[in-house]
């Protein structure tokens, strides 16, 4: 008797970690979109024409940064009472939301060609723009959401990989092809529902 339980918890943790991942990387890779990062990747891919070792740096870079970021976020989920961190993380997606409606800009000179190459300038370059951005405080909270460190930080990267990458390859030409006011208008809107979600009480787990 009970033999089936184990299984069971099993595919209800693979179910919740597919959630994590999967609204993860949706929140970010429209979240990402006209973000001053993304513009960061433009202006790179222009510089030093080499896709693949700023693609790395992008990869490495984000998953340093917003493994912080989760840290933080996991954090938070452990230490604050379930109330505390509903209205806590609801207000937060909320205010995300109308920051994601603000267009992103950058300096025309953000980062100085380095003799240590595109893949170290990169890695630092977005380290530090990610840092305070909306796409690492959002990490935090989802983080802070979901409990499944590894899936959020994972869908976060893909979700950085996913708007990133194409403007990598395409460089100055992306920003002229993408509606960035739709796309700003879409990702506000889906930190909203996230944030009226969390506030009308659902479950976060």
């Amino acid at each position: 008797m009970g033999r089936g339980r184990p299984g069971v918890r099993h595919q209800a943790g693979l179910k919740a970690d597919l959630e994590a991942f999967l609204v993860s990387t949706l929140v970010v890779a429209i979240g990402e979109i006209g973000d001053k990062t993304q513009l960061l990747a433009l202006i790179l891919a222009a510089r030093f024409r080499r896709p693949v070792p700023i693609i790395l740096g992008i990869l490495f870079a984000t998953l340093a940064n917003h493994t912080l970021a989760g840290l933080l976020g996991a954090w938070v989920r452990a230490a604050v009472a379930p109330d505390v961190l509903r209205w806590g993380l609801g207000l937060s997606f909320l205010a995300i939301a109308v920051w994601a409606l603000k267009p992103d800009e950058i300096d025309d000179e953000p980062v100085t060609v380095s003799k240590y190459g595109a893949f170290a300038v990169t890695f630092v370059a977005f380290f530090l723009a990610e840092i305070g951005d909306k796409t690492q405080l959002a990490t935090v909270a989802l983080a802070a959401r979901f409990d499944s460190l590894v899936a959020v930080v994972a869908g976060t990267t893909a979700g950085m990989l996913i708007a990133d990458v194409p403007a990598v390859f395409l460089a100055d030409r992306a920003s002229t092809k993408i509606p960035l006011k739709v796309i700003r208008y879409i990702a506000a809107a889906l930190f909203a529902a996230m944030g009226i979600t969390a506030l009308a009480g659902f479950s976060f787990g």
